[in-house]
């Protein structure tokens, strides 16, 4: 298979010089003034009638489909708004432009000016009647312009996927879609978007094994960011009442259909809300992107559909617990239960059996989209504390067909529990570990009087997935992280 893609690559690099020594230049220039396909597409097209020509037009783009008849050429090409067939006739350009038209390949991009209009059989084409060459394409490009069905291959040269795999290039135009919204509707709510350091001296915000470097000059470690939320936090001390971050988050962890190692958060917060401010936040910010995207309220999702109309269903993480593990979460018979679903359990906090539970007995069984709140406290070390059971942290989760999609809190400005909680949650981690340290500035910030606040977090990637009905976090990815090749 090697060889036979060098023998093409050889051919098309001969053409390359053929094209040259005609004295046409295959890398091309400047092409101003053309129209995108899907624009040429809605023009009115009669049959071709040399007494009435059709709409002048111009066009670029890359040609996906060649096809010969003698002294006429078929072409297709493409750009991202569409496709749409050329038709080149000798008569109709000169001897260089029909020699170079004999030269094109597969992937190759060129320009066109033309008549617009339809054939006998009613395709609309643009009737070629001055040619450019814009760009020789020296590798070859799939003969199946309507997919490529090797994922491997696809995620290796997403270049050719978004081409030729027409629901990469959807995605990625969604994707584009729902973070204008997300910025516009938090915009028109007041809040200010800022950004914040992707470098830390410390890797705090959320539980999670960061990625280390080292800064030369300082000689210092230094650490990509596993969260967002501390930085934030520091500038509500400092007066930002609506903050909001949409930026890349780095986790050293594992890589599933639902978890990359880079992905994109958005994390805001907003000075005197709570977890309750944050849930109707969250419906309406959702709902915006579903609307922006046009396909209505009731979306597909794999096999399933999810109907995302508001109010969103909100349920007590106890009550659920109860409903699908068949005791309380505070009784010892959750630790019973943890042993027959978990088998080893020993040596684990009692809150942490409890969540394993939750996650693996009670998740699959959210349809959602539900808003679960109320945690047990002690999972929750950045949280305010519900005054009528300290046993509660006011946190939600919001659920879709068992996949999380958000998280918020009723933050904790209490900069002694703060501190205490960080202590707790250091004490059990081993002094070289690199998350084993205190942040003494974010305790000292919160010194300085934190407004009671609500906070949230939103996976961009898995929100997205959602919205564009897809099931892998690659394929709303442009450039997921892959194993080296070969």
């Amino acid at each position: 298979m090697a060889d036979e893609t060098q023998d093409l690559a050889e051919v098309r690099t001969e053409k390359l010089r053929q094209i040259e020594a005609l004295g046409v230049d295959p890398w091309g220039g400047r092409f101003d003034d053309t129209a995108p396909i899907g624009t040429i597409r809605q023009l009115p097209a009669d049959p071709f009638d040399d007494a009435k020509p059709g709409p002048p037009v111009r066009a670029a783009g890359r040609v996906v489909r060649y096809r010969t008849a003698g002294k006429l050429l078929f072409l297709e090409i493409w750009d991202q708004t569409g496709r749409i067939q050329l038709m080149l006739r000798v008569n109709k350009l000169t001897e260089t432009e029909w020699k170079v038209a004999q030269l094109i390949d597969l992937g190759d991009l060129i320009g066109v000016d033309g008549e617009f209009g339809k054939t006998r059989t009613g395709e609309l084409t643009i009737q070629v009647e001055k040619l450019t060459f814009l760009t020789k394409s020296l590798e070859p490009h799939p003969k199946d312009v309507f997919g490529m069905g090797d994922l491997e291959y696809r995620l290796r040269h997403r270049y050719l996927d978004m081409i030729y795999t027409p629901d990469t290039l959807r995605r990625a135009h969604q994707r584009v879609k729902i973070i204008r919204t997300i910025r516009t509707y938090l915009d028109e709510l007041g809040y200010l978007e800022v950004e914040t350091p992707t470098l830390h001296a410390i890797a705090g915000g959320a539980a999670a094994r960061p990625f280390e470097t080292h800064h030369n000059a300082l000689d210092i470690p230094l650490f990509l960011r596993i969260a967002l939320e501390l930085p934030l936090k520091r500038l509500l001390v400092g007066g930002i009442e609506k903050v909001y971050e949409i930026g890349r988050v780095f986790r050293n962890e594992g890589i599933s259909p639902r978890h990359n190692p880079e992905f994109t958060m958005l994390e805001l917060y907003q000075a005197y809300g709570d977890y309750h401010t944050m849930m109707d936040l969250t419906e309406g910010l959702i709902v915006a992107c579903v609307d922006a995207l046009g396909g209505g309220r009731v979306i597909p999702f794999g096999e399933k559909t999810v109907t995302l109309e508001p109010p969103f269903q909100r349920a007590k993480y106890a009550d659920l617990f109860k409903e699908h593990v068949g005791c309380d979460m505070h009784d010892e018979a959750a630790v019973r239960a943890a042993a027959r679903v978990e088998g080893e359990f020993q040596g684990k906090a009692h809150d942490v059996l409890v969540q394993e539970l939750f996650e693996d007995v009670v998740e699959e069984k959210l349809v959602g989209p539900v808003f679960v709140y109320d945690y047990p406290a002690s999972l929750c070390p950045l949280t305010k504390r519900k005054r009528s059971d300290p046993r509660i942290a006011e946190r939600f989760e919001l659920y879709v067909h068992g996949m999380e999609l958000a998280n918020a809190y009723t933050e904790l400005n209490d900069p002694v529990t703060q501190e205490q909680t960080f202590r707790q949650q250091l004490a059990g981690l081993p002094a070289e570990e690199s998350m084993a340290k205190m942040d003494e500035d974010f305790v000292r910030a919160l010194r300085h009087g934190m407004p009671p606040a609500g906070g949230l977090g939103i996976g961009i990637d898995r929100l997205v997935m959602l919205l564009t009905n897809t099931q892998t976090i690659r394929d709303v990815i442009l450039f997921p992280l892959l194993r080296p090749h070969g």
